[in-house]
Order: C-alpha cells, then sequence, then structure tokens
C-alpha cells in the first residue's frame, strides 16, 4: 500500500517479459456507429496470456506514464486473473453520444431496453450557449422516450465553470440521477458543487477524469468534490488496483468502459461484479456503439443486463477482418514495450 492508501500497481505481481506479452498479440481496428469522443475508429491490442484473452488500448494521446497503468490491467487480466465475484448480473446503461436529436432514438434502440441512460453533453466545440441549446433537447428527447430510465449527464470536463453553472438547472429539470465530469480538475468540482448547493440546484456530481489522470485519485473524496466516482479498469491499472481506490475513496462507483472491445469490458464487468456494493447501473455496453466486435458471444446487454461469465474469446475470422494494417502494428509493439518500461520502473 502507498503512502496515499492506493494499491501500488499489479503489487506483487509478476510482470512478464515484454516479448512473452507480444508472442501472438494484435491490433485491431473496429469502426463505429457514430463518432465518440471525437473518433470513429478504436484501436486495441489484444494479448492472449495463459489466463486468458486480455486488452491494451490506451488512447492515442496517452504518453508511457498513463500507458503502464492500462498495461498493468492487462496484464492481471492475461496472466493473473480476476477476484472472484460476489453477483451473477451487472446492470448497464445505453449511452447516447453528441448526436442531433433526430438521432437519438436510433442511438438508444441499438441498446435496448435498459435501467439508465447517459447523455454525452458539451461536445468539443460545442460549449457556448448554442451547445447547451443541442444539449438541453438531446436529453429532454432521451428522457421523452424512456420516461422510466434513470438519466445521467457526461461533460468530460468539458464546460467551464458560468457554463455548468448556468445548464446544470436547465437539465437537473428532467431528472437527472447525476453530472459526470462537468467541469475539469478536483478544485472545479468542489467550487462548482458548491455553487449548486448554494443555488438550490439538487444534482449529484460525479468524478471521472478527477479520478483516473490523477496521480492521488483518492484527492477526490478528500476534497469533497463529488458525491461518487466513475471508475475504468484499465485507466486505474486493473480491477484490484481499483477495487482498493473504491475502498480508499469511501464513496459509491460507477463502473464505465474506456471504449473497450469485448475482451476489455470482461475486466470491467469482473470489477462490478466484485464490488461491495453496486447502486448504479453502469457503463460497459459501449459494444453496441462498434459495427463490429472482436468476439464470437460478443458481451452486448440483455434486458439491461450483463451477465458473469466466461470471459469472450475473439473469433479468428474477426481478428483477420478487423486486423490493423503492418505500420500500426509496429506503432503498437513499441507502443507497449515503452509502457512496459515505464511499469517495471516504477512497481
Amino acid at each position: 500500500m502507498t503512502e496515499t492508501g492506493i494499491p501500488p500497481l499489479l503489487d506483487g505481481l509478476r510482470i512478464p517479459e515484454p516479448d512473452e506479452l507480444l508472442d501472438g498479440a494484435v491490433v485491431v481496428s473496429q469502426r463505429m456507429h457514430t463518432r465518440f469522443r471525437g473518433t470513429t475508429v478504436r484501436e486495441a491490442m489484444l494479448l492472449r496470456g495463459p489466463a486468458g484473452w486480455a486488452e491494451f488500448s490506451p488512447f492515442p494521446e496517452y504518453g508511457p506514464a498513463e500507458g503502464s497503468r492500462w498495461l498493468a490491467a492487462a496484464i492481471e487480466a492475461g496472466w493473473h486473473g480476476w477476484p472472484a465475484p460476489v453477483r451473477d448480473r451487472v446492470p448497464v446503461n445505453a449511452t447516447v453520444p453528441a448526436v442531433p436529436t433526430a438521432d437519438v432514438g436510433r442511438v438508444l434502440d441499438s441498446f435496448g431496453e435498459v435501467p439508465a441512460v447517459k447523455v454525452k453533453v458539451a461536445e468539443t466545440g460545442r460549449t457556448g450557449p448554442e451547445g447547451v441549446e443541442e444539449d438541453v433537447a438531446r436529453v429532454a428527447e432521451v428522457r421523452r422516450l424512456r420516461p422510466d430510465a434513470d438519466l445521467r449527464i457526461d461533460a468530460n470536463q468539458s464546460w467551464d465553470h458560468g457554463t455548468a453553472l448556468s445548464a446544470l438547472p436547465r437539465l437537473a429539470e428532467y431528472d437527472l440521477e447525476y453530472a459526470e465530469q462537468p467541469v475539469a480538475g478536483i478544485q472545479g468540482l468542489a467550487r462548482l458543487r458548491e455553487a449548486l448547493a448554494a443555488a438550490g440546484t439538487e444534482v449529484r456530481i460525479a468524478a471521472d477524469e478527477s479520478v483516473r489522470k490523477e496521480t492521488d485519485p483518492l484527492a477526490v473524496a478528500r476534497a469533497g468534490a463529488a458525491d461518487l466516482v466513475v471508475v475504468k479498469v484499465q485507466p486505474l491499472g486493473g480491477v484490484r488496483r481499483t477495487l482498493g481506490i473504491v475502498a480508499a475513496a469511501g464513496l459509491d462507483a460507477v463502473v464505465s468502459s474506456a471504449l473497450d472491445t469485448s475482451v476489455g469490458i470482461a475486466a470491467g464487468v469482473a470489477l462490478a461484479a466484485s464490488l461491495p456494493r453496486l447502486p448504479y447501473a453502469c457503463g460497459l455496453g459501449t459494444v453496441a456503439l462498434f459495427t463490429e466486435d472482436v468476439a464470437e458471444d460478443p458481451w452486448i446487454p440483455d434486458a439491461g443486463r450483463l451477465v458473469v461469465r466466461d470471459r469472450p474469446v475473439p473469433e479468428a475470422g474477426a481478428l483477420v477482418r478487423l486486423r490493423a494494417d503492418e505500420d500500426r502494428q509496429r506503432w503498437w509493439h513499441q507502443r507497449l514495450r515503452t509502457a512496459w518500461a515505464e511499469l517495471a520502473a516504477t512497481s
């Protein structure tokens, strides 16, 4: 245990050498139905270890330090496995990207019936008044089409304080379950949370980027900056480490996807299935955003839930169809090696 109370990466588990990790590795390129998080194509490196298939897929802009946490999660998954579950089903939310209002129904239909819906707001470049109007219209359409669903929004820390303070009371009229990372930074969240309370606006605040991008994820809880935390297995370094972070934070958690393939979603399900409390539906239904997944049996929710089962296995034909070109294979091989060097130096 570190001085901050956060478990170290892999916490004594063996770190295989790069050549062992890369033996049989393949990089896939999956297209998306709709632009999400600024991308229409998601690349991921799939690794095959003795415990099963694992995913290493830090976003392209992440450097070796961040990448080392994603690699630790892949090593845990493929070489060591996960803790035993305490539940056999995990509720999941639908995710509606920042699409025009006319497309909301199509996106929702791709998820089927779900207990909750997360709506993306504050799309990059659309964070001014016109963007807020579009966000309100999108949320209103989701509420119209899914009147009984729990509804949450995610701004990916794109609003400034003033915009968040004016937008959230309007969005709260649609009975929000919570607002995820409306502004940047721990202090930004704490300031906004205080201002909303003073204005009489009752909206729970969830921290995402302020947990997974900080060197001290527990700082959010200490600062009183959030009511709950959104946790993702790969960015936080694995299932065991994330369980330790949630326990130390003392806040309820929502388990979410990092836009993973079904192979990566398995780790998120393992985390959600292992948490002592799971009061919120999880953001683990994102495989539906891809035009094709790698798995023989993709982890698509059934009646708004993912069943805890044996982890997915990539389908041989899909690995051929989705395989990235050789330049991208080499790029990802080098990326894993630099992340491994960082992980080995800090573990």
